[in-house]
């Protein structure tokens, strides 16, 4: 069982920084790609932010954080971090960080997210 739980968020000011962690625990990721994913207020439906395939480090981003936002990888920790720089007030939402086999085409662990406030 696939058990992931985020830290890191908080409130920060337009401009500032947060890294957000994630702790992956219950298989051996090798084959895996992990997320993060964010669900704005009033939005029902997560956005993609990036993600990083754990054997190579491959990452991809969204468009809107490129350039701020940086994905990373611990194997010997087991953790998946977000460094996100120059944020705004529309990078507020909940973050998740999520974790897909590479033999799924969907999403099937999730953790209970942390918020992250930009205020400006």
């Amino acid at each position: 069982q696939v058990r992931l739980v985020e830290s890191g968020g908080g409130l920060v000011q337009a401009g500032g920084s947060l890294r957000l962690s994630c702790a992956a625990s219950g298989r051996t990721f090798s084959r895996y790609t992990m997320g993060w994913f964010r669900q704005a207020p009033g939005k029902e439906e997560r956005e993609f932010v990036a993600t990083i395939a754990w054997n190579n480090g491959f990452t991809n981003y969204a468009e809107f954080v490129k350039g701020r936002f940086t994905i990373s990888r611990d194997s010997a920790k087991n953790t998946v971090s977000l460094q996100m720089n120059s944020l705004k007030p529309e990078d507020t939402g909940v973050y998740y960080c999520g974790a897909r086999a590479w033999s799924t085409p969907k999403y099937g662990s999730w953790g209970q997210g942390t918020q992250v406030t930009v205020s400006s």
